[in-house]
């Protein structure tokens, strides 16, 4: 295996993880309104993510170190012809996140409000962001942000399948009402099988996109990755130790309220 393959391998290998395991806690923000019908039980539904989000965001800065050391000419092009959706996408990241973090620091519904509603947009925003940078991505665009009907609704379709995911973890991951919430798009389906289903979407969308860029010709020269790719191969272990304590410690359903 030649050090370019093993770099897209690993690089493909931490965008799916984002993907699967991120895209289950943003999918979840997105659908905060519909599972949680009062402050409390939206404090219910954030409980599922509180232990996870921060290691599963991990991942992606992951994915993006990655990019920038082992592939930097296409680091570079990917930044700047789709700037504008990196830049939605990190607004969102932080209105996401500081939802998340502000919401248990006060009390008072006025404030419950505007940290759920941060909460939720962040997450629309990220979702549909990502789905506006893979509407280009599968037809093999880097150089401009795709427009146009067909990307708009290529957006609002990754979307819906970041939402159908973090129902599907939802159900796994919550009790009483909300479980049954988070179930009741899905039918009589397994809440396993479901979420086997969704995170399988979730981890196509970076692969086709993945196959449709210049990996090989924009690859770092070889002292670069004789460098990087051991040191990655020393990180990874560890970060998959640490996702493997974090959700063994957290696997057990949420009954109420965590510390956001």
């Amino acid at each position: 295996m030649t050090a370019e393959l093993l770099a897209a391998a690993l690089l493909g290998f931490f965008a799916v993880g984002y993907f699967v395991l991120g895209g289950a806690d943003i999918g979840l923000g997105m659908v905060l309104p519909y599972l949680g019908r009062d402050p409390g039980q939206r404090r219910t539904a954030i409980a599922a993510v509180g232990p996870v989000f921060l290691g599963n965001e991990v991942w992606l800065v992951a994915t993006a170190g990655l990019l920038v050391g082992a592939f930097p000419d296409l680091e570079g092009e990917l930044l700047t012809g789709l700037f504008p959706a990196v830049v939605a996408l990190l607004a969102g990241w932080i209105g996401r996140d500081a939802g998340l973090w502000m919401r248990g620091r006060a009390g008072g519904r006025a404030w419950w409000a505007v940290c759920d509603t941060a909460i939720t947009a962040g997450s629309w925003t990220v979702a549909l962001s990502w789905g506006w940078m893979f509407s280009g991505l599968f037809a093999g665009i880097t150089d401009r942000p795709a427009t146009g009907l067909g990307a708009a609704l290529a957006a609002l379709a990754v979307a819906v399948l970041f939402g159908s995911h973090g129902l599907a973890f939802a159900a796994l991951r919550l009790s009483g009402p909300l479980r049954t919430r988070a179930r009741g798009p899905f039918g009589p389906s397994g809440e396993a099988p479901t979420f086997a289903l969704t995170s399988a979407a979730m981890a196509l969308l970076p692969l086709a996109a993945g196959i449709r860029l210049p990996l090989a010709a924009t690859a770092a020269d070889d002292g670069t990755l004789a460098f990087l790719l051991p040191v990655v191969a020393i990180i990874l272990p560890l970060l998959l130790a640490a996702q493997v304590w974090t959700w063994s410690v957290f696997r057990h359903r949420v009954t109420g309220p965590g510390y956001l």
